[in-house]
């Protein structure tokens, strides 16, 4: 297929170079930086598909059967769909347009109705799994939107994600992203909290965690953040500042939903106190950091 990727930031460039290699696609990438979208053709060239760049989405949705999206906040997804050089300007139709970006489920249900209305299809698929999982191409996808858009694209997101799943109706990706984020939260600052008492206590916090993960504690962050946090290492992974953006977007929905969410509102705050540190480029079990000042 002939596809376009807006977006090569930590998770995008590994995404597209997995519809390149493995799915062997013809890809067209946009990034706002000129020279990373021409890096990475030089990294995936040869290796897939017919690799190209372009200097608009624009321009790189044109004649693409898919248009993929992954940027940073409903702004950005907004300027790449919508702007005078948007994707949604040149898409043909019967096209669909896959927005991985962690953004509101409102701009979601906005885009879906533009797009139905220029007669191609939308559908908000935001990933969980970080730049690992990004790069392996075992990403968890939540899609929202209608089934035969989602049937259409969904062996093409198999490329990187190793779990696609329609959840519901335009919004419903973007929702189940919200309850994703939710639950990392509380995670993070209870093992953040427990890994600092086993130490505190004179314990090994390392062969703690070798029991304990085979117990009712084990979590993804146990497995893959647990040592790192115990030798305080945090220059990887999700950042803080990007974690506190999908908090806020959690937030503004619970306000509008009726949900109570006091832990999560708790651990947002802590969040802020981490980027006020200098640790908005830390990843988010840096939350620890806070404990030991």
């Amino acid at each position: 297929m002939k596809l376009a990727f807006l977006g090569l930031g930590v998770m995008g460039y590994p995404m597209a170079g997995h519809l390149a290699v493995k799915g062997g696609h013809d890809v067209v990438v946009y990034n706002r930086t000129a020279a990373k979208a021409d890096a990475w053709v030089k990294a995936y060239q040869g290796k897939g598909g017919k690799l190209g760049t372009a200097d608009t989405p624009a321009k790189a949705a044109a004649g693409a059967q898919m248009v993929f999206c992954c940027v940073g906040d409903d702004p950005d997804v907004r300027e790449v769909a919508l702007g005078a050089n948007g994707a949604f300007q040149k898409m043909g139709k019967e096209t669909v347009f896959v927005d991985h970006t962690t953004a509101s489920a409102q701009l979601a249900q906005e885009l879906a109705g533009e797009a139905a209305r220029r007669g191609f299809q939308f559908l908000d698929a935001p990933v969980s799994g970080g730049q690992a999982g990004a790069e392996n191409g075992a990403l968890t996808v939540m899609v929202g939107g209608e089934a035969a858009a989602f049937e259409r694209a969904r062996p093409v997101m198999a490329n990187f994600g190793r779990a696609v799943t329609l959840m519901g109706p335009a919004g419903s990706g973007q929702l189940t992203k919200m309850v994703n984020q939710i639950c990392i939260a509380g995670l993070v600052q209870g093992l953040s909290e427990g890994i600092l008492f086993a130490q505190k206590a004179g314990l090994d916090a390392n062969k703690v965690l070798e029991v304990i993960s085979k117990g009712a504690a084990q979590s993804w962050q146990m497995e893959n953040r647990g040592k790192t946090m115990v030798e305080d290492k945090f220059d990887f992974g999700f950042a803080v500042d990007w974690m506190r953006k999908d908090l806020r977007i959690c937030a503004e929905t619970a306000r509008a939903n009726g949900a109570p969410l006091p832990v999560t509102q708790m651990v947002a705050g802590y969040y802020d106190e981490i980027s006020k540190m200098g640790g908005g480029r830390w990843d988010t079990s840096s939350l620890i950091r806070r404990l030991r000042k």
